[in-house]
């Protein structure tokens, strides 16, 4: 994996370019290649467990979240992992698996959402986005795809108003790669007045239609730590994504403001504090010896 990564790269640095849509505004102004290559081609994730506290029905659960980057090859026709086959077929993404659980009283949640940005982004915008709700009423799946400088949704759900449904809309900033373009180079984030989808978590959670939605965005830092956050115009959600201020941009925690229930009730705020990180090629650490790993992240009731 770590030579077929290094053999993309290579492509890429080359001129190898992908068909999909240019980059909007936000080209990268300081992106290291040698630093990001030490870091990100090691062959391993970075796994990183957060304490979450979530909103829901009105009331503050405990659960846990992890936030899962890692470089792999991808196929930006089919939009797939690359797995075998001449390498110089594809490209090399940062891909973020973006999973949450939490109880709601005899109940369990489980999210998780999956971001495929391409690490050259000044080329493309992120590719695809799947995110998929399980709990015991039923699940519910959402994937957009970006071809022909179009969005296509596709939204899969046991509910009667959402029911099987196909979907698309003009490029606009994504929330859920926002999360990768902080790892890759957090000065090209979007500032001031945009539009942005909100998450797709989010969209599943409260019922929304995927659509852009204008925001006032804003980042700040005080050298050591930054905060981007984006406050909705015509939706109540406030989201605040904390992250280290040097490279790798380690995210340690995030805040999402909005009402705690259907019904109007007051603002909630949900919120993700790190608590354990790992670099690990947890891919290969699926025998019962290697069950210690869970400890180490303190995933003990998963």
């Amino acid at each position: 994996m770590y030579l077929l990564l290094l053999t993309i790269l290579a492509t890429f640095l080359a001129g190898g370019r992908s068909t999909a849509a240019p980059a909007p505004a936000g080209a990268r102004t300081s992106f290291d290649a040698a630093r990001f290559g030490k870091y990100w081609y090691q062959g391993k994730a970075e796994l990183t467990r957060y304490e979450l506290d979530q909103a829901r029905y009105g009331e503050m659960h405990k659960g846990d979240a992890v936030l899962i980057f890692v470089t792999e090859p991808f196929l930006p026709d089919k939009q797939v992992k690359l797995e075998e086959g001449d390498p110089s077929r594809g490209i090399t993404v940062l891909k973020l698996n973006s999973v949450r659980k939490f109880f709601t009283g005899i109940y369990p949640y489980s999210l998780m959402t999956s971001t495929f940005t391409p690490v050259d982004f000044s080329r493309t915008r992120t590719l695809k986005v799947a995110s998929s709700s399980q709990e015991w009423c039923g699940l519910t799946f959402t994937q957009l795809n970006l071809r022909n400088d179009r969005f296509e949704g596709a939204l899969r759900s046991y509910f009667e108003a959402e029911g099987d449904r196909q979907f698309e809309f003009a490029p606009a900033w994504l929330e859920d790669e926002l999360w990768t373009r902080i790892r890759l180079a957090p000065e090209t984030l979007p500032v001031g007045r945009v539009q942005v989808v909100p998450g797709l978590q989010y969209a599943r959670l409260w019922h929304k239609a995927v659509r852009a939605e204008t925001a006032q965005a804003s980042l700040r830092s005080d050298g050591r730590e930054s905060v981007y956050q984006i406050d909705y115009t015509a939706i109540p959600r406030r989201l605040a994504i904390r992250f280290d201020g040097e490279f790798p941009y380690k995210i340690v925690g995030w805040e999402e403001t909005q009402p705690g229930a259907f019904d109007g009730s007051p603002l909630l705020t949900t919120k993700a504090v790190a608590k354990a990180t790992l670099l690990l090629d947890y891919w290969t650490r699926h025998k019962n010896a290697d069950a210690h790993f869970r400890k180490d992240l303190g995933l003990t009731t998963w």
